[in-house]
């Protein structure tokens, strides 16, 4: 597994290996956005999921022969993932990166489809944009600004304001989906699907 040297007491390092140490309780069922965007047509090349957490969605791409890149700030998570895709006789198509992903820079136009459920930071969604090659997917879903009245402590900077991530994307990618999916208990979020080219 790849690691940054400088993650001893990052924060949010610390939160999510604490989460995942309590009890995972996951099923490692794929996210449903990552289930649309590989049934769609899909160049080739690998797949990248940014705060990939313990990812079903990393070990349906790694099941349909794509080679996966999973980058997350919990080596917690990532040893959970890489417990998983051993057992499923997927290792040898998932790469664990350990990192921060305000630090870790992807490979531009290096991948098919990129993925990220659950993170937000306008530089990362920048990056993983230019991540994508021709042909390529992004798919995204983060937490809005009015999921903040369902979490009052929600970090406004971890929301998305009105209209994006779509509003972000740079010309030659076309929406293919935006969709907010309203929780009255854990707060709004918004689903984006994308193709470059």
């Amino acid at each position: 597994m790849g690691s940054q040297p400088d993650l001893a007491g990052n924060p949010d390092r610390l939160r999510w290996n604490a989460r995942y140490e309590d009890g995972f309780g996951g099923s490692f069922g794929p996210h449903p956005l990552a289930e649309r965007a590989l049934s769609l047509r899909l160049p080739g090349g690998p797949v990248l999921d940014l705060a990939s957490g313990p990812s079903g969605s990393a070990l349906l791409a790694a099941a349909a022969g794509r080679q996966v890149t999973a980058v997350d700030v919990s080596e917690v998570a990532l040893d959970l993932l890489r417990r998983e895709s051993l057992r499923r006789g997927l290792d040898g198509l998932i790469t664990l990166v350990h990192a921060d992903l305000a630090a870790w820079q992807p490979r531009p136009g290096g991948y098919s489809l990129v993925l990220c459920t659950g993170f937000w930071d306008r530089a990362v969604f920048g990056a993983a944009v230019a991540a994508v090659t021709a042909g390529g997917l992004i798919g995204w879903e983060a937490f809005t600004v009015d999921a903040r009245r369902a979490r009052p402590g929600l970090c406004a900077g971890w929301c998305l304001d009105p209209g994006e991530p779509a509003v972000l994307l740079p010309a030659g990618f076309t929406v293919l989906a935006q969709d907010d999916l309203p929780d009255e208990r854990s707060g709004t979020k918004r689903r984006l699907l994308a193709r470059f080219g």
